[in-house]
């Protein structure tokens, strides 16, 4: 029999390494579950509960292989549904291929059921978006989509009518000559010219006071990054996608920045002189030294990002690792390392004030206990997951990064619900690595059926999840932020410990300080999914490195205002900051 569109397409997929496809069949992509089921010892088909898990956990997948993640839905809804996904793998530069279904090709257009205009729908979020009409289409487009997902860092889109599925004709055009695409790609390895680096050298090397800045641009980077802090004396600052950069006990580290970052690293930048940007494109500007305070030296491999948050002096196009070893050489040991040494000072402060938080024995337990504990249990090549929300403070500030770990989380989209599917393609990528999902209760819970595809597949995750019953960011936001008292941000409360117990996983319930470790020990042994429920107080403010003096009256408004807890939040940590501005 003639090889249908769905055969050329998935064997040329074959041809580009992909071994894993996530998503949720349908009637729009029923020739394609065909052509998977007579590859399913060549690509493995992951179903999901919901096609948003579909591609979060291809995104997932995609960041910590660095590989192409795969998704699959059928028409109309289904690929709706991954645009949430497809927007996260966009926004945080993650290749993605998307592949979705349509109505019959000769009722497109007559208002059948559930035709969307999918090609203008996924104009923005993707980077290449076509139609594939036909089996001689399909092999040329399945190139082109793949190697524009990869060389351009984004989310390639084909879609094909249901019918074309199956359709087997080879007659092509005339000017479609046959094999005149390949499966051919590396990723480049691009280095700026050595007038740039000389120059951005000097522009580092007259500075006293040099700060790093590190985004995942610069994940594999790592060694090149210490060696220049170490030739500089030179604090290293890490964005939250860069958290796996370096590990956080590094005597050049200074942690996270922004409102979940720290101390340290906000003091570095206030007294710095000269700033190294590494591939990151941090968007709080606010962080970032004043315009004009700081020399600024940017190493990125996408030319358009080159100053969009700070006034820099010297632009470096190239591949972050290649480029920082052709700098090193051109940079001068540092004699002066009291910048460094007043970073590490407090550094240590910083750490020893986040342990006290983590040894704290009072009830309601707090969420940086059940880190403290996470901490020691992680193995030492550990992947961790987050999500969006007060859990993204707590994971930045108190999971402890070692080298070999891997560490990821919605950067720029910041969405909600990417935790636990994350996991789940991390998982499948790494099945011998210990993936944990450290989340809310909020985000695990818009997404909670994705820990049924985990069991399904016999994917061993534990899920941490930091149940306060309430949208706890959103709740602060609105207090320190507008100065409102809190409102339409109570959660209902979830047993989830019967819900992963329903769903054939195992859960263990903690909601005093002497039962989290007992609890997350059993989950950890466990060779099933595995669920840790930890009640916490919801009251526990996910504290600003530093508050501002307009924080602090916001703080003081909302609980004028009428916060309907305001006798339970005036006695949190958060009280002690707007004493600070009052005294």
């Amino acid at each position: 029999m003639a090889d249908t569109t769905a055969d050329v397409l998935f064997d040329r997929l074959i041809d580009w390494g992909v071994d894993t496809i996530f998503g949720l069949p349908g009637d729009g992509i029923n020739g394609f579950m065909e052509a998977l089921r007579t590859r399913r010892e060549k690509i493995r088909f992951i179903q999901v509960r919901h096609e948003e898990g579909a591609a979060f956990a291809a995104c997932g997948y995609a960041k910590f292989t660095g590989r192409l993640g795969v998704c699959i839905a059928t028409s109309g809804p289904g690929a709706i549904h991954l645009l949430n996904g497809l927007y996260d793998a966009k926004m945080d530069g993650a290749p993605v291929l998307a592949i979705t279904g349509q109505t019959y090709h000769d009722l497109m257009g007559m208002h059948y059921q559930q035709e969307v205009n999918l090609l203008g729908l996924f104009t923005d979020v993707a980077v290449f978006n076509e139609q594939i009409n036909g089996p001689r289409h399909a092999r040329s487009l399945a190139d082109v989509a793949c190697r524009t997902a990869l060389a351009r860092r984004g989310v390639a889109h084909l879609n094909c009518p249901n019918d074309w599925q199956e359709r087997t004709e080879v007659d092509a055009s005339a000017m479609n000559v046959k094999g005149h695409t390949s499966a051919a790609w590396r990723p480049p390895i691009v280095i700026p010219q050595e007038e740039s680096l000389r120059s951005a050298a000097a522009i580092l090397n007259a500075g006293t006071r040099t700060v790093l800045l590190v985004g995942q641009g610069a994940l594999g980077a790592g060694d090149e990054v210490e060696k220049i802090a170490d030739l500089l004396g030179a604090p290293v600052v890490k964005a939250l996608l860069g958290k796996a950069v370096i590990p956080d006990d590094s005597p050049f580290c200074t942690g996270g920045l922004g409102l979940l970052g720290t101390l340290p690293s906000e003091k570095a930048m206030e007294e710095c002189d000269s700033l190294l940007m590494v591939g990151t494109s941090f968007p709080y500007m606010a962080y970032l030294p004043d315009p004009g305070q700081a020399k600024a030296v940017q190493v990125d491999c996408d030319g358009t990002r080159l100053g969009l948050r700070y006034p820099i002096d010297v632009g470096l196009v190239g591949d972050a690792k290649a480029t920082l070893q052709a700098l090193i050489p051109l940079l001068q040991k540092r004699a002066d390392r009291s910048f460094l040494e007043k970073a590490q000072v407090r550094v240590k402060d910083w750490w020893e004030l986040m342990k006290t938080r983590e040894d704290r024995t009072e009830v309601p337990l707090k969420p940086q206990v059940i880190a403290g504990h996470v901490n020691e249990l992680l193995a030492d090549n550990a992947i961790i997951t987050t999500d969006s929300g007060t859990i993204t403070t707590w994971a930045a500030r108190h999971l402890k990064i070692r080298r070999g770990m891997k560490f990821s989380c919605s950067g720029n989209l910041a969405t909600m619900a990417v935790g636990l599917p994350y996991a789940n393609g991390a998982q499948v990528a790494f099945p011998d690595r210990q993936v944990v999902a450290f989340v809310g209760d909020g985000g695990f819970s818009m997404l909670m059926p994705e820990f049924i595809t985990a069991v399904k597949h016999q994917l061993p995750i534990k899920v941490i999840i930091i149940k306060n019953n309430t949208l706890g960011q959103i709740k602060w936001e609105q207090m320190v932020f507008l100065g409102n008292p809190e409102y339409g941000v109570e959660l209902q409360p979830i047993d989830f410990v019967r819900f992963a117990e329903a769903c054939g996983g195992v859960g263990f319930h903690c909601e005093k300080p002497e039962e989290v470790r007992p609890a997350l020990e059993m989950a950890f042994k466990s060779n099933k999914p595995a669920v840790v429920e930890a009640v916490v107080d919801p009251f526990e403010p996910p504290m600003p490195a530093q508050a501002s003096p307009k924080q602090a009256v916001n703080f003081a408004k909302s609980l004028a205002k009428g916060e309907p807890n305001r006798v339970r939040i005036a006695t949190t940590i958060f009280r002690d900051k707007v004493t600070e501005f009052f005294q």
